[in-house]
């Protein structure tokens, strides 16, 4: 057993070949093709649609909205939140059962382009070697860029551009920060959730991305829908202070493309 661990390692160590997607963006995925076999497999005649943007033409909001609400620690970390993961594995021991939550989007990166959905032990080292990897040949930008090009958005929806066009018609550029708020709520679980629904849950937990984006400044709300007529506005040092977060909630993220001359970019490798 420990000689085939070893083996089994060995082979994710060297295979596939990661370093070609610092230039290179991906086709197809190892989830897409998943998909279409499930969709075989039902007598669905859907086809997996995608359509590749740069970072560049990806709303701000929106990579905002996703790194909040997925994995708010995505700058700092070097692929692995252990504190997410640890409490995913209490979480499982006291329900019974394996779920493997507390994945970060270069783990989440993994899985889409090399694996499948399986939660097995098996799946979770190979992504785990699959995800040190990526982390070590890619730059932080990159793997957001990748991630929110493959990503499932919806029953053959894949990426960021055909999720937006697919669900409020415009490109991915042209998101607002409601919008971008629902379509990060709706990750974890894209083909039972819609970003344009009615869900009650949906549109709260979109209406605490948003919060938290108006916190740190990512979005500036008009001022009338601030200030009521007559009311003095919050003075310049309680501007400046802000809301304070819930204690151990989401910790405040560094902004997205920091000043250069204060150490590495946002977690990005030199």
């Amino acid at each position: 057993m420990f000689l085939i661990l070893i083996i089994f390692l060995g082979y994710y160590l060297l295979f596939p070949n990661v370093s070609k997607l610092k230039k290179e963006n991906p086709r197809r995925t190892s989830f897409m093709e998943y998909r279409e076999r499930e969709w075989q497999a039902d007598g669905k005649r859907i086809q997996a649609r995608q359509i590749w943007v740069p970072l560049s033409r990806i709303s701000p909001y929106l990579i905002k909205a996703v790194i909040i609400a997925e994995d708010d620690k995505f700058w700092k970390h070097e692929g692995f939140d252990y504190e997410a993961i640890q409490k995913a594995m209490e979480k499982d021991l006291k329900a019974g059962k394996f779920k493997a939550g507390g994945s970060t989007i270069s783990q989440q990166l993994a899985k889409n382009l090399f694996l499948t959905p399986s939660k097995s032990p098996w799946r979770k080292i190979k992504e785990a070697v699959l995800t040190w990897r990526i982390e070590r040949a890619l730059s932080k930008k990159r793997i957001i860029e990748l991630y929110l090009n493959v990503v499932e958005w919806g029953e053959g929806v894949f990426g960021i551009e055909a999720a937006a066009r697919h669900y409020y018609g415009k490109s991915a550029a042209a998101l607002g920060p409601e919008e971008a708020a629902r379509l990060a709520v709706v990750l974890p679980n894209p083909r039972k959730m819609n970003p344009v629904g009615n869900s009650r849950y949906v549109a709260k937990r979109a209406e605490v991305i948003q919060k938290i984006m108006v916190r740190r400044g990512i979005v500036i709300p008009e001022y009338e829908e601030i200030i009521s007529p007559g009311i003095e506005g919050p003075k310049e040092s309680e501007r400046e202070t802000g809301e304070k977060l819930p204690e151990g909630k989401i910790d405040p993220a560094p902004s997205l493309f920091p000043v250069p001359g204060q150490g590495q970019m946002d977690g990005e490798k030199k």
